[in-house]
């Protein structure tokens, strides 16, 4: 395996530039993935039948805790990124496992939030609103969860092999991802839930 010292160690293989590649891809389809859960929303948003709106149901207390914590995860992923390419392991790590806390604080309140739908009678059949309502978030939450999973992987992959080309690979891949999370989480807080409390 060539290794290229001039470029930052995750883009510093052959290999390493068609992984980042091939993610970017994955990216493309993520992509198409939401944007026809949002297309779908916005033509079922209307029909709630004898439900509740999103007026009905949404609070704002838990979508800024929400909002908060998510887009703070994008800024300590970003650290974490910035301590690997100064080589500094320990926190790099740090800023991971800060990063993946604040995941799980939003799949909490997530989960609270879905409860709360639930005693308000916003089920997934109550109405096609709450059909694609929490089809949405779930689908959401569920790349969130996942990212939990892998993003653990990560560290434990790290704290075994150290920073290599193929760890730094890893890691930045999952960066990526996270980010393309937080932005899909904009488009949720103000597609969905601002427009809905209007």
């Amino acid at each position: 395996m060539k290794i290229d010292n001039s470029l930052p160690l995750e883009y510093s293989t052959g290999q390493n530039q068609a992984n980042i590649l091939g993610f970017w891809i994955f990216i493309g389809a993520e992509i198409m993935l939401f944007g026809t859960l949002f297309a779908a929303y916005f033509t079922l948003v209307d029909r709630t039948g004898n439900g509740p709106t999103g007026a009905d149901i949404f609070e704002i207390a838990p979508l800024l805790i929400e909002t908060f914590v998510l887009l703070t995860s994008s800024f300590t992923i970003g650290l974490a990124i910035h301590a690997m390419r100064l080589g500094k392991q320990k926190a790099m790590m740090a800023f991971l496992g800060i990063t993946l806390l604040l995941g799980l604080v939003f799949l909490s309140v997530e989960i609270f939030e879905f409860n709360h739908f639930y005693h308000v009678g916003a089920g997934l059949q109550t109405s096609a609103f709450t059909a694609i309502l929490l089809t949405t978030l779930g689908t959401h939450g569920g790349h969130v969860t996942f990212g939990l999973l892998w993003g653990t992987a990560i560290i434990l992959q790290i704290r075994k092999r150290g920073l290599t080309p193929e760890t730094a690979n890893k890691s930045f891949i999952f960066s990526l991802y996270w980010h393309f999370l937080d932005v899909v989480w904009i488009f949720i807080f103000s597609f969905i839930y601002l427009k809905g409390l209007m």
